[in-house]
């Protein structure tokens, strides 16, 4: 647990608080971790200031904005294609996404107290640190575990755009290591827990989800949250599916997607 806790074993602690990591002293996954942090982060001391500080502020804000972009996306799309049922699914399996990054979020916070990890800067002084005040631990990532928890959110609501919010879920990953505030283990971290959370209890979710948001569809006012007044209501022109983990279909328009 020590070696976890501090990113290297102790014979490399002296090493690391004078600003150089040794390898062959810390040794092991350890070393391997410290190691590609300061290939990533080698990179943020390569460029130039300006490209860091609009790195720091996508890997802060950036991406997570362009989450939310992905799944407003995907929640207008899902309210044209289909059936009805297709609808009421998926936007369950939308409105699933960031509930999940908020349950796997109060779950970190125990287990950042139980390793409690330092950051690696606290460590070692020779990173290039692109955003300052993070006091907290370190394992796992909260921005990976956000980021990976609504993308497999989105994943499952609309396997197109679901895509694409993966690939957003990753450069995050990647810009937390190249920022200087997270070892690459606290990313793979965040990413298993984020992925966890939303598959595993995504059955619940929609249970109880999926209810709610048949309700707001036969509601007068809210029946536009749900499904578009443009959208056929004809069933010969898509598909219903199960309510549940969505299953791959295709639309009348031959695009591939999720229904739910």
């Amino acid at each position: 647990m020590a070696g976890l806790a501090t990113g290297v074993s102790p014979a490399a602690s002296e090493t690391v608080s004078v600003g150089t990591v040794s390898l062959a002293e810390s040794g092991g996954a350890a070393g391997a971790d410290v190691g590609l942090l300061h290939d990533i982060n080698g990179l943020a001391k390569a460029a130039p200031p300006w490209f860091d500080r609009i790195m720091g502020f996508i890997g802060e804000y950036g991406i997570m904005l362009g989450l939310v972009v992905v799944g407003l996306w995907a929640w207008w799309s899902l309210r044209k294609r289909g059936t009805a049922e297709d609808s009421i699914a998926g936007f369950s399996a939308l409105v699933w996404a960031p509930l999940s990054a908020a349950v796997a979020l109060v779950i970190n916070i125990p287990i950042r107290g139980f390793v409690e990890r330092p950051r690696p800067f606290v460590h070692d002084k020779s990173l290039e640190v692109l955003v300052q005040g993070k006091t907290d631990y370190s394992f796992v990532s909260d921005h990976s575990t956000m980021a990976m928890a609504i993308a497999v959110g989105i994943f499952l609501a609309h396997r197109r755009l679901g895509w694409a919010a993966l690939g957003l879920a990753f450069a995050e990953g990647f810009l937390r290591i190249y920022m200087g505030v997270h070892y690459p283990t606290d990313v793979i971290g965040g990413f298993a827990l984020g992925t966890a959370v939303t598959l595993l209890l995504a059955p619940l979710a929609q249970l109880l989800l999926t209810p709610v948001t048949r309700a707001i569809a036969g509601s007068a006012k809210g029946r536009w949250m749900v499904r578009s007044k443009a959208a056929p209501e004809d069933p010969s022109t898509g598909r219903s599916a199960p309510l549940g983990i969505p299953e791959p279909r295709a639309d009348g328009t031959g695009e591939k997607g999720l229904a739910a």
